[in-house]
């Protein structure tokens, strides 16, 4: 059998999730894989066929999203024609991780195409869902990606469809201890910004995981590091807590390793918005707006022992042998 296998890259979460199918995947099937989008630091680990510009937004500095870069790296004209020269008639099966080059090509031709993602589990309206809905995000989560049948990932399965997160191997197997210090991922913001609030905080050391540093670096009780996947992991094992957006993989990470989490959702991306929503229903905490204002609700954060964990099954294996044996849902 073969099988295409398309991944969103933009962020590293859905990279990492790819990184349980994959080597299962290879050994079952001729296996290509797809990559759309940037902003990824995660390697699949795996041969890539296809890499693609896609359609993705470019993380900004002030907790949103940098919508003029975002605009400037738009290519239509690329994502049109990629869409109308992928082959997608060639494969017996594609799998698609909110991908939309492939999933278009597949739609335009009539071909069935398996979503494997956490943006699946918003075509059910039991997800957890923020008091003021954003229509236009409703909107794309059905037609920014469209595929026939879908498997989705979430905190909890809210729905027939949805399994709960695959978390990665390295995490499961992790030997965690607790020291006094807490990792951070929030991409949206500028290295300087939180330097400028977290070092006001010095009963800590904060490690800060950044996409806007090219080297290391130490400011008081600060450490800057740009984004690596066996670094992040090994401060992550010894933290007491992580502070992060709120996307879906590294909050559900911190949930199975029972850390201490707090969430903020970047400005203006409601899915996170989602995600927060979900999160707080499941006792953590989130804040909208990382700046001093919060000062108080991370000190008293930092000195809750409070933590939420959730012994999430493996169920990597039981997904594929559905997926192949083509026995997913249809959305």
């Amino acid at each position: 059998m073969k099988v295409l296998y398309a991944i969103q890259g933009t962020g590293n979460g859905h990279i990492s999730r790819a990184r349980e199918f994959i080597p299962k995947l290879s050994k079952l099937v001729d296996l290509e894989i797809l990559i759309s989008g940037s902003s990824v630091e995660v390697d699949p680990g795996y041969p890539v066929t296809y890499r693609f510009p896609g359609i993705s937004y470019t993380f900004g500095k002030d907790g949103g999203i940098d919508y003029i870069n975002t605009v400037f790296k738009l290519e239509p004209a690329s994502f049109i024609k990629n869409v109308m020269q992928l082959d997608v008639e060639k494969y017996d099966l594609i799998i698609n991780d909110y991908e939309p080059v492939s999933a278009w090509a597949c739609k335009k031709r009539g071909i069935p195409c398996i979503g494997l993602s956490h943006q699946a589990s918003f075509l059910s309206q039991k997800t957890p869902r923020p008091a003021k809905r954003n229509p236009a995000t409703e909107w794309l989560f059905h037609h920014y990606a469209p595929t026939t049948n879908a498997v989705g990932f979430h905190y909890k399965t809210y729905d027939t469809f949805i399994s709960t997160p695959i978390i990665r191997s390295e995490i499961r197997t992790l030997k965690t201890s607790t020291k006094e210090q807490v990792t951070v991922y929030l991409p949206a913001y500028s290295d300087s910004r939180l330097i400028s609030v977290l070092s006001q905080l010095k009963s800590v050391q904060w490690n800060v995981f950044s996409k806007h540093s090219t080297f290391a670096y130490d400011t008081e009780n600060v450490k800057i590091v740009p984004v690596n996947n066996d670094q992040y992991i090994k401060s992550l094992a010894e933290s007491t807590g992580l502070l992060c957006g709120a996307g879906f993989e590294a909050p559900a990470e911190a949930l199975f390793l029972g850390k201490k989490l707090m969430v903020i959702p970047m400005r203006g991306q409601y899915e996170q918005e989602c995600n927060a929503t979900a999160l707080n229903e499941l006792g953590v905490k989130s804040v909208d707006l990382f700046d001093h204002s919060i000062l108080d609700e991370l000190k008293s954060w930092l000195f809750d022992s409070t933590s939420i964990q959730i012994p999430y099954p493996d169920q990597t294996d039981q997904i594929i042998d559905k997926i192949l044996n083509k026995q997913v849902s249809a959305v």
